[in-house]
C-alpha cells in the first residue's frame, strides 16, 4: 500500500492507522486553530483539517507524496465551539456546561491525493450526551488530566465514560477519526487499500 502523511500528532488517529494496517509518517502540521472566523461549527472543523493539509502541502513543495491526511475533531453546543481547553479552570466550564444536555462532535477530514491533485474534504457528526453530573463527579474528572489536550475537555475513550448516558453517531469519529467514512473516502480517491 502507499504510505500516507498524516498532519497530525494525535496519538490516537496513529493507533486508527495502524489498526486500519496503513502505511504512514506523522507530520504535525501547526497551524492557528484559535480563529474561529465566525464559521459554523461543521464549516470552521473542514477549514482547520484543510489547513493542515496545506501546511504539509506547503512544506513539501517540489517533492509531495501521494496522500496527506488531516483531520481535526471540535464538540459544539448550541452553536458555540469547544476546542482544547486553555487551562484548569476553562476545563471546568467546558464541563459544567455539557453536564445533562447532549452535544455535538464533528470531525473533518481532509484527503490530498496527487492524482486528483485536490483536497477531498468531509466531516461526520455525533451527539453525545452526557448525564448530570455533581460538582464532586466534576472535580474528580479534572483531577484525572484526562482534559488535558482534549476538546471540549474529555477524552471518551477515557475514563468520562462513567457520564455518558448516550451516543448517536460514530464512536471512532467521536475519538478522533470515524472508520467507515475514511474508508469510504480512501476507497472513492483511489486509494490502493490492500494493495
Amino acid at each position: 500500500m502507499e504510505p500516507i502523511i498524516l498532519a497530525s500528532g494525535s496519538l490516537r488517529r496513529q493507533e486508527y492507522f495502524r489498526l486500519l494496517g496503513l502505511p504512514f509518517s506523522i507530520m504535525p502540521a501547526y497551524i492557528d486553530e484559535g480563529d474561529h472566523e465566525n464559521l459554523p461549527p461543521k464549516e470552521l472543523a473542514e477549514e482547520l483539517a484543510v489547513r493542515k493539509v496545506n501546511a504539509v502541502v506547503d512544506l513539501l513543495t517540489g517533492r509531495l507524496p501521494n496522500w496527506i491526511f488531516g483531520a481535526d475533531t471540535l464538540l459544539s453546543v448550541d452553536g458555540e465551539v469547544y476546542g482544547k481547553p486553555a487551562d484548569l479552570e476553562d476545563a471546568q466550564r467546558m464541563l459544567n456546561t455539557l453536564q445533562g444536555r447532549s452535544h455535538e462532535v464533528i470531525t473533518a477530514m481532509a484527503l490530498y491525493s496527487s492524482k486528483a491533485k485536490i483536497i477531498d474534504c468531509r466531516s461526520v457528526v455525533s451527539t453525545v450526551t452526557f448525564a448530570p453530573l455533581s460538582a464532586e463527579d466534576i472535580a474528580w474528572y479534572l483531577d484525572t488530566g484526562e482534559w488535558q489536550g482534549a476538546a471540549g475537555a474529555y477524552k471518551l475513550q477515557g475514563r468520562v465514560g462513567c457520564f455518558v448516558a448516550g451516543i448517536n453517531g460514530s464512536y471512532s469519529g467521536i475519538v478522533g477519526l470515524p472508520l467507515h467514512e475514511f474508508y469510504v473516502m480512501l476507497k472513492e480517491n483511489g486509494y490502493p487499500y490492500g494493495d
